[in-house]
């Protein structure tokens, strides 16, 4: 791929992190555990698993944020710190959001043909956790979309340099 077009991705995954780590920051500030359990009183280890696994993909979309930055920052474009990024992002932000780490939900892959929400719950969470997920959403799928070509090439590259 182009300078050009690896730039533009990673300006506009540049753009998706830095609404999408706005508004997690702003639901994690505000949220607790006992918050929760005042809104809907449920399991205490799913609850807070559930929002251990919103910190995670917090702290993840936060680093690709910074690296995205730090990429662009540099007078000459780089363009294969600019790939390692994209991939990485791809990986530790986008995957972690459809499929976490510690499986506190998952992608029911028939929304696409439903048109309702693709994240379920494995057990009943209160509404402030669907609608902040609801709400990041269409960003993740959107760059799941763009980037998911780094999924193979940049594995390709990394073979074929050995």
């Amino acid at each position: 791929m182009g300078n050009t077009l690896v730039k533009s991705q990673l300006e506009d995954v540049k753009s998706f992190l830095e609404l999408t780590v706005a508004q997690l920051e702003e639901f994690m500030n505000e949220t607790t555990y006992s918050k929760l359990q005042e809104e809907k009183s449920g399991d205490e280890m799913y609850y807070k698993g559930v929002l251990s696994s919103l910190r995670r993909m917090l702290v993840s979309c936060e680093e690709g944020l910074e690296a995205c930055q730090i990429v662009l920052k540099n007078e000459n474009f780089n363009k294969a710190a600019a790939e390692k990024t994209l991939y990485r992002v791809y990986h530790q932000c986008i995957e972690e959001y459809f499929s976490p780490k510690s499986d506190r939900w998952f992608e029911d892959s028939r929304s696409a043909y439903t048109g309702k929400n693709s994240i379920k719950f494995h057990k009943s969470v209160p509404d402030s956790i669907i609608v902040i997920l609801k709400a990041v959403e269409s960003g993740f799928q959107n760059m799941r979309e763009e980037l998911e070509f780094y999924e193979t090439d940049y594995r390709t590259k990394m073979l074929q340099s050995r």
